[in-house]
């Protein structure tokens, strides 16, 4: 780090898969990190690894998508481990369906959450980050955005992610905050297990039929995924804002 201020970041849905490697990523750089999730106590086990190895974590329960909640949230990280200065917006949850068969609610907890939870969590930090002269917000998209079949909830938010990742760059820009969004391809997690679930393959068949169609053969694993992003809250990464990477061992056409 360039600064002797150790900086404190926020992962969401950091419980498990993306979002807790993301949490380990940003501890190995020596960042405070607090752990979000839904259920705090599904958080102790990222919080226990990051502190076995000498860092700082913060296990916090948290909706995303209750306004009140993330508030008093992101004031109990201010007041624990410092204001913070870091935020990877990375909740999500899956609710696939066909068109036809997708219900009212698997559309509005979808959106809802990546959207409407990215958005508050953003709207809380920033006025941390404009503060400090410093932040930096890391959005997860996904090769979803592109379209994807039985996924309309899914990849309509997170293609809505990344025109809110732009409108935070140009907005925030002037008070040295970055905005970028990461997105990932086919990455092995409990959410992909989920997908093969619903297409009825077993889980090792879905990777391998995966593999072979990305050029790297091979599927991408959570850290994969977690040091793109500790790049982009990287202090170097000061002149990268408003950028999509797409994490997913190939071109996507």
């Amino acid at each position: 780090m360039s600064t002797t201020e150790q900086r404190v970041a926020v992962v969401t849905g950091a419980a498990r898969g993306i979002g807790a490697a993301s949490a380990v990523r940003l501890a190995e750089e020596g960042r405070a990190v607090a752990v979000l999730d839904l259920d705090e106590a599904a958080c102790q086990d990222t919080v226990e690894q990051i502190t076995a190895a000498g860092g700082k974590a913060l296990a916090v329960g948290c909706d995303v998508a209750d306004s009140a909640a993330v508030e008093a949230a992101v004031a109990r990280v201010a007041e624990e481990l410092g204001a913070p200065t870091i935020l990877v917006n990375n909740a999500g949850v899956l609710r696939d369906n066909l068109l036809f068969k997708m219900s009212d609610d698997d559309w509005d907890t979808v959106l809802s959450i990546h959207l409407r939870g990215s958005f508050l969590m953003s709207r809380a930090c920033q006025k941390h980050m404009v503060d400090a002269g410093f932040g930096r917000i890391v959005n997860l998209s996904s090769s979803s955005a592109l379209g994807n079949r039985g996924q309309v909830n899914y990849a309509a938010a997170k293609a809505g992610l990344q025109g809110f990742t732009k409108t935070l760059a140009k907005e925030l820009g002037k008070f040295g905050i970055t905005a970028n969004a990461v997105a990932p391809g086919f990455i092995a997690t409990d959410m992909t297990a989920a997908t093969a679930e619903r297409v009825g393959m077993g889980f090792e068949d879905f990777q391998a039929a995966a593999a072979s169609q990305i050029p790297v053969r091979r599927v991408g694993r959570p850290e994969d995924i977690a040091n793109a992003i500790a790049f982009f809250a990287g202090d170097q990464a000061g002149f990268v804002s408003g950028q999509v990477l797409y994490v997913a061992g190939g071109p996507l056409n």
